[in-house]
C-alpha cells in the first residue's frame, strides 16, 4: 500500500489539525488492502488547504464563523470503518448530494457527521427533530420587537444562505407532512420564505446576475443559496424501530449510507484502551455478548438491541473495580430482568453463560461508600470517593456540586439499609462515567435515594417533573411575552441546571413521549445542545478549545450565544418499571437504553423495611410493625395479580404513613389502617376477600370490642373558647385573614359523617394531604366544607375536567392592554397564602396532568409555566430568582369518585393514591340517614322516611353485588324528602319517579327496581296484577 503525506509549511495549520491528519494517515497505513492506494494528503497552497482521503480530495475554505465548526470529535485512534464512511461522505459532498446516515440508535452516526465537518472545517446548523417540530422551526419564526412583527431565519434558511451543513437528527420522530417543506430546497435549492424572500440556487442566481445588478435582485427579494450548502440527515430504519416511515418524495432526495456498529476488531481496540486493568479476554467476552444481542436472531426473539456504545462506560467502571462481576455491570447497561418477560430473560441468561459472564448469586460483593472528600486545587468541583468493596477500598474521582458535602444528611432522616448502601455505591460508580436512571415501583424511595446521593456530593437539585403531554419546548426553552409586548425565550430549569452544574432529577421518564425525550440525546451523549433561539451549549473541553484556538474571551463567545455546559452537570432519571405483556409500547426501548446506565431499586426485605420504619417512626409499637409487614410481604411475594395490585397500595411510603398514625393514635387497629390504605370499601369482591384473608392469616382481625366502642362513642363537635373538638380530637380554631373564603354550608350532623371528619382531622394534624373517594352524592363536598368551616380555614377551589392541562392547573392567561399576563390559579394562591386547596372531580382530569401534584406533595417544589417556582422550607440563603415560598399552612384536600364502572373518570387513586391519606366516604348507615332525613323533612311521616331508607339501602347493596349498575345515593333520597316536605299532598309513588324515570326505558332494570320498591311499600307503576293477596 502506498502512502504519501504532504504537510503544509509551518504555521498555516494549527498543530491540532496536523495531529488529526497524521492520526488518519496512520489508520489507513495500518489496514492493508482495504482501499487500494488510499492516500491521505493535506496540502496547503495560497488558495487554501486541501484534504484528501484516498483518491478523493476536498478543498477546504476558511470558515466565516469558526466557532460554529465542530471541534474535538475526531478520536485518536480513528477506526478504519470510520475512514471509509468519511471518504464516502466526501464523495457525496463533491457531487453536491444530500446524505442520509441510517443505522441503529446511539451517538455513532452523529459523531461521524461531526468528524467530517471538523475535517473539512464546515460550519454546522443542527436541529433535533421531535413530534413538536413545526415548519417555523425549520424555515422562519415570527418575533415581535417594539410592537412590530418580523421574521427571523431558522436553521435550514441560515444553512442555505451561509453555506453551512444542516444536520437533521431524528427524521422518524417528525410528524408526517412537516419535512416536505424541505423537498424543493433539497432538490432544486429553492424555497419561498414567509417574509417574501425567495431562495434561489447559486447557478440560477449567478446567471441572473450577468443580466441584472445585485440591487435589482435584492429589490425582487431573491437570495442566493450557497453552493456549499448540504444536508446530512440522521435517522433510524423504520420499521424495526418505532417512528414514522420516510415520505417517498423526501427519501428519493437523499443518498443513504448504513452506519452499523463499528466492526468487532475496531470496537475491541477502543475498549482495550479504555480498560487497561481489565483482562483482554474479559473485554472480548463482553463485546461478544453485546454483538450477539444485536444480531438478527436476537431481534427476531423480540430482544431490544444491546447499547454497544455504552460498553466503554462499563469498561471504565471495571477498570477501577476489576473485582466486580461482569453480570452486575451488564445489568446496568441492559436491565433485562426489568424489560423482558420469562422467555427473553432465559435467552439473555443463556448468552451470559455461553460467554462465561454469568456470576453466581454470591459473587456480588458487598459495597459501601466510606468517605467523600472535595479535591482542592482543581478548576471544577471534583470529589474523591472511597468505596469499600469486599475487603478492599477503592478511591475514585467523580464530579461534585458547589455546595458543602453531606455524607450523612441529618435533615432528611435517611435510614441506610444494606441494600441502600450497595445501591448508593453502585450509583457512585455510574456517576463517574455517565448519567443514570433509577427504576423502581411506586413509593419505593427513588426520590429520597436521589436526594441523598445529591447531598453526599454537594449537588444542588433541580427537580423536573415529566408528564405525557410535555413538549420539547417545555423541556428546553419556552416562548413568553415581555411587559412591552415583545416576544422572548425563557430557558427551562434543565438548561439553566446544565450551565450551572446542578443535578437534574427527571421524574417520570416512563410517562413522557419517547419522541420528545429524544431531543435530550445529544445533551446526554455529547453534552451539547442547540436551543430554539440559536443559543449553543458546548461540552466544557470543546468550549475551552474554541476559546484558546480563536483567542476569544467568555464575553465574546457568549455574545455569539455560545455557552459551556458545566463539567459537574449530571442527570438522574426516575421511572417505574415497564409493564410487560401490555398492548402499549414499552417506554424503555433501544434508544433510551443508549442514554443512561440503569439501576433497579429492588423491593426491600422485611428486615430492612422494619429497620426503616422503626428508624423513621420511633414511637410505633414493634408488634404492629411486624404484623403489618407480614401482610405486606405476603401480598408482594405472591404471583397472584390481584394480591400484587393490593401490594402497590401498601408501598413503603404508605406504610410509613400508617405507622406515623399508629404511633400518634395507638388505640386504632391495624385492620382499619390496612383497609383505609387499600380503600377496601371500593375494591372488587375478589380483591377485598383476598385482602381480608391475608390480614386474617397474619393475625390482623377486626376487633369486636373496637366495634362496640365505636358504636357507643359520642361523635359530636363543639367549639369551646377557641378550641374545636371533633369526637375525641381537639385542635385550636384558626384565625384567618380572609374570612370570606371560609366555606359556610348547610350541614346536618350525623354519626357517620362525624366519624369521617374525626378521621380526617387526625391525618390533617399529622400534616397529611387528604384524598376523599366515594360514589356520587354521598356528601364529599359537604363534609369538606363543614370540616373547613369548623377549623375556620379559608378555601381555594379548583374543579378539574377532561381538558385540564398542566398550564391551566398553575396559571390562567389573560390579556391586559394587549399584553399576555398570567394570573395565579387557585393552586398558586393557596400555596402563597396558606389556604386549603380543594380539588374537586380529580378523577376527570387525565392522570398524566394530575401527576404534577406529586412534586408539590412529595418534594415541596413545583415549577410554574411562567418560570416562577414554588418552594417549601425556603431558606434565607436561597438566592434563586422568581421563588415563591409555600406557606406552612398549605394543604390539599382532593375529591374523586371511586374507580371503575359506572364512573367514567380516570383511576386517580391508582395513579396517585399513595401520596395522599385516603378516606372512603360512604352513604350514611340507616340510623344516621334517618336522623338526617328527619332534619330535611321534619313534617314528613316517619313511616315514609323509613320506607325510603330501607328501599335505598337495599338498592345500594344490589349495586355493591353488581345486580344493578347505578349506586343510588343519599343525594337522591334528600331530594325526594325535600319535595315531600314542600308538597306534602303528592303521593310518594309519584315523587320517587323523579329519581327512577332515568331507568324507565331499561326493561330489565325497571322490573328489578319495581320489585324492590314494592317490597318496601312504595307503589311505583303498580298495576292490578301486582296485588298479591295474603293467605288466610
Amino acid at each position: 500500500m502506498q502512502s504519501l503525506l504532504h504537510l503544509p509549511p509551518k504555521g498555516t495549520l494549527p498543530a491540532s489539525s496536523l495531529r488529526r491528519f497524521r492520526c488518519l494517515l496512520n489508520q489507513l497505513i495500518n489496514h492493508h488492502g482495504a482501499i487500494p492506494h488510499t492516500v491521505f494528503r493535506c496540502q496547503s497552497t495560497s488558495t487554501g488547504d486541501t484534504v484528501s482521503i484516498g483518491d478523493v480530495s476536498y478543498k477546504v475554505k476558511f470558515p466565516k464563523n469558526p466557532e460554529l465548526v465542530p471541534q474535538n470529535y475526531i478520536p485518536d485512534p480513528l477506526s478504519h470503518a470510520n475512514v471509509q464512511h468519511l471518504r464516502w461522505i466526501m464523495q457525496k459532498d463533491l457531487l453536491g448530494q444530500d446524505i442520509f446516515l441510517i443505522g441503529p440508535p446511539g451517538p455513532l452516526r452523529r459523531s461521524i457527521a461531526m468528524q467530517y465537518l471538523e475535517l473539512t472545517k464546515r460550519e454546522v446548523e443542527y436541529i433535533a427533530l421531535s413530534r413538536d417540530t413545526t415548519e417555523s422551526d425549520l424555515k422562519q419564526r415570527r418575533e415581535i420587537r417594539a410592537g412590530t412583527a418580523f421574521y427571523i431565519d431558522q436553521c435550514a434558511v441560515r444553512a442555505a444562505t451561509e453555506g453551512r451543513i444542516l444536520v437533521l437528527e431524528g427524521l422518524e420522530k417528525a410528524e408526517r407532512n412537516v419535512l416536505p417543506v424541505l423537498n424543493n430546497l433539497l432538490e432544486n435549492r429553492e424555497m419561498q420564505l414567509e417574509d417574501g424572500r425567495f431562495l434561489m440556487s447559486a447557478e440560477r442566481y449567478d446567471k441572473l446576475l450577468q443580466e441584472h445588478s445585485r440591487s435589482e435582485l435584492d429589490t425582487w427579494k431573491i437570495v442566493r443559496v450557497s453552493e456549499d450548502f448540504r444536508v446530512i440527515a440522521l435517522g433510524l430504519p423504520v420499521p424495526k424501530y418505532s417512528g414514522n416511515p420516510l415520505d417517498p418524495p423526501l427519501r428519493s432526495r437523499f443518498q443513504a449510507r448504513d452506519i452499523y456498529y463499528l466492526p468487532f476488531k475496531d470496537q475491541l481496540q477502543i475498549l482495550y484502551s479504555a480498560g487497561s486493568n481489565v483482562p483482554p479476554e474479559r473485554i472480548s467476552q463482553l463485546l461478544s455478548f453485546a454483538t450477539t444481542l444485536c444480531s438478527q436472531e436476537s431481534s427476531t426473539l423480540g430482544l431490544p438491541d444491546f447499547p454497544v456504545d455504552n460498553l466503554e462506560s462499563a469498561i471504565r467502571i471495571l477498570d477501577s473495580f476489576p473485582m466486580m462481576s461482569s453480570q452486575r455491570v451488564i445489568e446496568r447497561l441492559y436491565p433485562y430482568t426489568v424489560i423482558l418477560g420469562k422467555e427473553g430473560k432465559s435467552s439473555v441468561e443463556g448468552a451470559l453463560k455461553r460467554f462465561e459472564l454469568k456470576g453466581s448469586e454470591r459473587s456480588s460483593l458487598p459495597m459501601r461508600i466510606e468517605k467523600v472528600n472535595l479535591v482542592h486545587n482543581t478548576s471544577s468541583s471534583i470529589a474523591a470517593v472511597n468505596i469499600h468493596v469486599g475487603d478492599r477500598t477503592v478511591c475514585i474521582k467523580v464530579p461534585a456540586g458547589n455546595m458543602p458535602l453531606d455524607l450523612h444528611t441529618e435533615l432528611t432522616k435517611f435510614i441506610k439499609t444494606n441494600s441502600h448502601e450497595l445501591l448508593l455505591a453502585e450509583m457512585m460508580q455510574s456517576h463517574m462515567v455517565k448519567d443514570m436512571c433509577l427504576i423502581g415501583g411506586k413509593g419505593c424511595g427513588k426520590s429520597v435515594i436521589a436526594k441523598e446521593f445529591a447531598g453526599m456530593l454537594g449537588y444542588e437539585i433541580e427537580p423536573v417533573m415529566l408528564y405525557q403531554d410535555m413538549t420539547a419546548r417545555d423541556l428546553l426553552q419556552q416562548r413568553f411575552t415581555l411587559p412591552n409586548g415583545d416576544t422572548a425565550w425563557r430557558q427551562s430549569p434543565l438548561v439553566t441546571a446544565a450551565i450551572e452544574g446542578k443535578l437534574v432529577i427527571l421524574d417520570g421518564i416512563h410517562r413522557v413521549n419517547p419522541g420528545t425525550l429524544s431531543i435530550l440525546q445529544r445533551l446526554i451523549h455529547d453534552r451539547e445542545l442547540t436551543l430554539y433561539d440559536g443559543t449553543r451549549l458546548l461540552r466544557n473541553d470543546r468550549y475551552q478549545y474554541i476559546k484558546e484556538e480563536l483567542q476569544l474571551s467568555d464575553e465574546e463567545l457568549q455574545g455569539r450565544s455560545i455557552f459551556p455546559i458545566h463539567p459537574s452537570f449530571r442527570i438522574i432519571a426516575l421511572a417505574e418499571p415497564p409493564v410487560l405483556g401490555g398492548n402499549s409500547q414499552q417506554w424503555l426501548g433501544p434508544e433510551l437504553l443508549t442514554m443512561f446506565l440503569f439501576h433497579e431499586i429492588k423491593s426491600l426485605t422485611k428486615k430492612e423495611e422494619i429497620q426503616i420504619i422503626t428508624g423513621m417512626v420511633p414511637g410505633v409499637a414493634k408488634e404492629a410493625v411486624e404484623q403489618l409487614l407480614t401482610v405486606t410481604h405476603k401480598l408482594r411475594d405472591t404471583k397472584d395479580p390481584t394480591a400484587q395490585s393490593l401490594a402497590s397500595s401498601l408501598s413503603t411510603r404508605q406504610l410509613l404513613r400508617i405507622c406515623r398514625r399508629l404511633s400518634q393514635y395507638p388505640e386504632e387497629g391495624l385492620y382499619h389502617a390496612a383497609n383505609k390504605a387499600c380503600l377496601s370499601r371500593f375494591l372488587p369482591n375478589l380483591a377485598r376477600s383476598t385482602l381480608h384473608k391475608n390480614l386474617a392469616d397474619s393475625g390482623v382481625e377486626e376487633n369486636i370490642m373496637d366495634l362496640e366502642r365505636i358504636q357507643e362513642k359520642d361523635y359530636s363537635c363543639e367549639i369551646n373558647s377557641g378550641i374545636l373538638r371533633v369526637g375525641n380530637i381537639t385542635v385550636p380554631v384558626h384565625n384567618p385573614n380572609e374570612k370570606m373564603k371560609v366555606p359556610d354550608v348547610l350541614f346536618y350532623e350525623n354519626k357517620q359523617h362525624m366519624m369521617v371528619m374525626e378521621d380526617m382531622l387526625k391525618d390533617f394534624l399529622l400534616g397529611e394531604h387528604l384524598l376523599l373517594v366515594g360514589n356520587q352524592g354521598v356528601g364529599k363536598n359537604k363534609i369538606v366544607d363543614r370540616f373547613l368551616h369548623l377549623l375556620n380555614r379559608p378555601r381555594e377551589y379548583l374543579q378539574l375536567h377532561r381538558d385540564t392541562t398542566v398550564q391551566s392547573l398553575t396559571l390562567q392567561p389573560s390579556v391586559k392592554e394587549g399584553v399576555i399576563v398570567y394570573e395565579d390559579s387557585p393552586l398558586v394562591k393557596a400555596c402563597k397564602k396558606g389556604h386549603i386547596l380543594v380539588i374537586d372531580e380529580a378523577d376527570k382530569a387525565p392522570t398524566n396532568v394530575t401527576c404534577i401534584l406529586k412534586t408539590l406533595v412529595e418534594s415541596g417544589e413545583m415549577i410554574l409555566s411562567d418560570g416562577r417556582r414554588l418552594v417549601a422550607n425556603l431558606s434565607k440563603l436561597d438566592r434563586r430568582p422568581n421563588l415563591i415560598a409555600i406557606h406552612p399552612d398549605f394543604k390539599m384536600i382532593v375529591l374523586a369518585n371511586r374507580p371503575g364502572f359506572p364512573f367514567l373518570g380516570n383511576d386517580f387513586f391508582g395513579a396517585l393514591g399513595d401520596i395522599f391519606s385516603c378516606h372512603a366516604v360512604d352513604n350514611p348507615m340507616p340510623q344516621s340517614e334517618l336522623a338526617m332525613l328527619k332534619q330535611y323533612g321534619p313534617n314528613v311521616p316517619d313511616a315514609v322516611l323509613q320506607k325510603l331508607v330501607a328501599a335505598f339501602g337495599e338498592l345500594r347493596s344490589m349495586a355493591d353485588q353488581g345486580i344493578i349498575t347505578y349506586p343510588y345515593s343519599t343525594r337522591e333520597v334528600v331530594n325526594i324528602v325535600k319535595h315531600l316536605q314542600k308538597f306534602p299532598n303528592e303521593g310518594l309513588a309519584n315523587v320517587v319517579r323523579n329519581v327512577f324515570d332515568f331507568d324507565s326505558y331499561n326493561q330489565e332494570m325497571r322490573e328489578i327496581l319495581m320489585n324492590s320498591l314494592h317490597k318496601h311499600g312504595i307503589p311505583v307503576g303498580a298495576k292490578p296484577t301486582n296485588i298479591q293477596l295474603a293467605k288466610e
